[in-house]
């Protein structure tokens, strides 16, 4: 049953707004990261820890976030997750070192991920199934809203105050949301009394915890290195002892039922791909235009609004085209077009017009505001009521992790043909000049000033695009993969077939261990007849 429309309203601003901070955390510390290092004498690799500990800790956390909330009430642990969030963005600001800052980063992952995790689902149980794709479409449209302002705004706060502002900026935001959350939110919760599944929880939060730590130390270390590589085969072994656990747990955190559904899976598929790339065009363009064409953070923060803008007006509007022509067509559409505007920014140039980038820029913000509302109500479409907050979770996870493995992957595509490139240059220096050259190799994959004079930096500029170019480029097939993936896998009902309910599609096998008969196939697991597309 869903909240009278008042009540609707203020779950909509409330879940919006608190989804917007989430996004906004994520890339207004990047622009403070030099007043940070400066103000606090941070080391390099501590540095990386400001932004990794909080990427870290809400991957690892999202699955038990949304379990808690369908364990003990969704709104009860949202505003016990906003509680912290807020209280650690204090402490944030407050820190007088690195070890504090990062410690402090670390609990506001705590937050996030109890947030994160139930945001759509209580969206989800405030609105009938009419309304969700305009009313998802809103919130992915503020919340990507404060994805792609956090520079703009972390430019502005810390032009005219210092870097602490850019976490000052969360509590007031944390107080209206809270406000809002406790007049209009109402509780809900899965009604069946279930065991917590706490070896589950330590199983899926470890093993995320363990992936995402190997691909932030990826950035530095080569992944054949022994702290990457054995990072990763303990997020496997983790991970592979999760899913045995679930299957045979009596009361499993995550329903293996919900993977086994082809919408469900086929949009978290798409929603990482998605993440994955997006993730990465960030960091690559905040390069191109920050240290090699020389323009501030907050110019290069206002130039994404040529992104946010288009995806905003999208996001809006693609409720009323899905009635018309089909999510799967759209998010597939969608995730095509998106492809197209990540290969303009890939061709960017040295001396390229920024406009050209700006024609990147609104295709690319397109896609997106078609694709990403439309994946998350898809997602949504095949689970049950009261496993919101675990579906939730879920797919926020796909996210999260989609984001990590994005920058892992383009990082390393793009460090290692613009190193590549360059070790060809350098042996065409002065002689004198060489072994300088060839420490820098990092410097020039991250497109920073050499001081090795002019021809020097137009080499080293020269092998910065070429990894900038290929790294992109990836980018571009992710999307484009997540554009077949979306027109394959998200079948829906076949029109005229009576719908069935969503709570009979997770099997008492899923919700309470083993079934009873031997050799009773879930319908989830069948292909999916009944929801094969027209």
């Amino acid at each position: 049953m869903s909240a009278a429309p008042h009540s609707s309203r203020l779950t909509l601003a409330a879940m919006s707004v608190s989804q917007a901070m989430i996004l906004l955390d994520v890339t207004i510390v990047n622009v403070a990261l030099p007043s940070i290092q400066r103000d606090l004498g941070v080391s390099p690799s501590n540095l990386e820890w400001v932004v990794g500990a909080y990427t870290l800790v809400l991957a690892a956390l999202i699955l038990v976030g949304g379990s808690l909330g369908d364990r003990f009430g969704r709104r009860r642990v949202f505003l016990a997750g906003l509680a912290v969030f807020t209280v650690a963005s204090a402490g944030c600001a407050l820190a007088g070192d690195d070890s504090q800052l990062i410690a402090f980063r670390a609990l506001q992952g705590v937050g996030g991920a109890a947030m994160a995790a139930l945001t759509l689902s209580i969206l989800v149980n405030a609105y009938p199934a009419e309304r969700r794709t305009g009313v998802i479409g809103l919130w992915a449209a503020i919340g990507g809203l404060g994805f792609g302002l956090g520079p703009v705004i972390g430019g502005i706060l810390i032009k005219f105050f210092d870097w602490s502002a850019v976490f000052w900026v969360n509590v007031p935001i944390g107080v209206l949301c809270a406000a809002l959350t406790v007049v209009g939110v109402r509780e809900s919760r899965d009604p069946a009394v279930r065991p917590f599944d706490l070896v589950g929880a330590l199983l899926a939060a470890l093993g995320l915890f363990l992936l995402t730590f190997a691909l932030i130390e990826s950035n530095h270390r080569a992944w054949t290195s022994a702290p990457v590589a054995g990072t990763l085969g303990g997020a496997v072994v983790a991970l592979g002892a999760f899913v045995t656990w679930e299957r045979h747990a009596e009361s499993p955190m995550v329903p293996l039922g919900l993977l086994r559904a082809r919408r469900f899976a086929s949009a978290n598929a798409v929603f990482a791909l998605l993440y994955l790339a997006l993730a990465g065009m960030f960091f690559f363009v905040t390069l191109y235009y920050q240290n090699l064409r020389g323009w501030s953070a907050l110019k290069t923060g206002t130039s994404w609004l040529f992104l946010n803008t288009p995806f905003l007006v999208a996001s809006v509007n693609v409720g009323r085209l899905a009635t018309r022509y089909g999510g799967r067509v759209l998010i597939g559409g969608g995730g095509i077009v998106a492809a197209g505007g990540m290969f303009v920014l890939a061709s960017l140039r040295l001396d390229a017009s920024f406009w050209i980038a700006a024609v990147g820029y609104v295709v690319l913000g397109l896609g997106y505001g078609i694709a990403v509302p439309l994946v998350s109500s898809q997602a949504m479409a095949d689970v049950p009521a009261t496993l919101t907050g675990t579906g939730s979770g879920i797919l926020n996870s796909a996210r999260q992790v989609g984001a990590s493995v994005g920058l892992a992957v383009m990082g390393a595509i793009g460090v290692g043909l613009a190193t590549h490139s360059w070790d060809s240059k350098v042996t065409r220096l002065p002689a004198s000049m060489q072994g300088a050259a060839h420490a820098a190799r990092q410097d020039v994959a991250g497109a920073r000033p050499l001081q090795l004079g002019p021809t020097a930096e137009r080499a080293a500029a020269d092998s910065f695009l070429t990894g900038y170019h290929w790294a992109m480029s990836a980018g571009g097939v992710a999307l484009a993969a997540a554009g077949v993936i979306a027109l394959t896998g998200l079948r829906s009902r076949r029109p005229g077939r009576p719908s069935t309910s969503t709570e009979s599609r997770v099997s008492s096998r899923d919700r309470a261990g083993p079934p009873a008969r031997g050799g009773e196939r879930h319908p989830l697991r069948k292909g999916q007849a009944s929801r094969r597309s027209s």
